[in-house]
């Protein structure tokens, strides 16, 4: 009897596809966690958890991204100053409504990777632009449809 063997992807046999994603009417927490195992590699069968084996990805129309519930009033991010009595917050309305609303879209794909150097690699693979233009055109990304995949992927109002 032979023993089954685990296959570890090597760093020179990883196959990086660009892939286009477009974030008008999705649901933020939905398309992150999508995006996040995208950019890991998860979604490959050669998935290896210490090798950079994701695919890079470009996001479209962040700023035109949905949330459930009343998030987009009641969330609330902080940070502080440094100085007394400098705590300082945004809702997300008032960030996704402000100069960088891809930012959004960033830090909620940031928090679902790893942290540490690997993480640090594979979020660099993430391009997000606010509105529908970018220049990535040259790599002929696929186009990926996530709204499809389920009914409560994207929100009409």
């Amino acid at each position: 009897m032979t023993a089954m063997k685990t296959y570890s992807m090597k760093p020179s046999e990883v196959d990086k596809k660009w892939i286009l994603i477009d974030a008008e009417g999705m649901v933020l927490g939905r398309m992150a966690s999508e995006i996040a195992k995208i950019l890991r590699g998860k979604h490959k069968p050669g998935y290896t958890p210490h090798i950079d084996c994701g695919d890079n990805v470009i996001v479209v129309n962040a700023e035109k991204v949905k949330l459930t519930g009343r998030k987009l009033t009641d969330k609330r991010f902080y940070w502080h100053t440094g100085y007394p009595g400098g705590i300082k917050d945004r809702t997300m309305g008032q960030i996704l409504s402000g100069k960088h609303p891809e930012r959004v879209v960033q830090k909620a794909v940031e928090r679902m990777v790893p942290r540490g150097p690997l993480g640090r690699k594979q979020m660099s693979n993430l391009k997000v632009y606010a509105g529908a233009a970018h220049p990535h055109e040259a790599q002929q990304p696929a186009v990926l449809d996530l709204k499809s995949r389920n009914s409560k992927n994207a929100r009409s109002a």
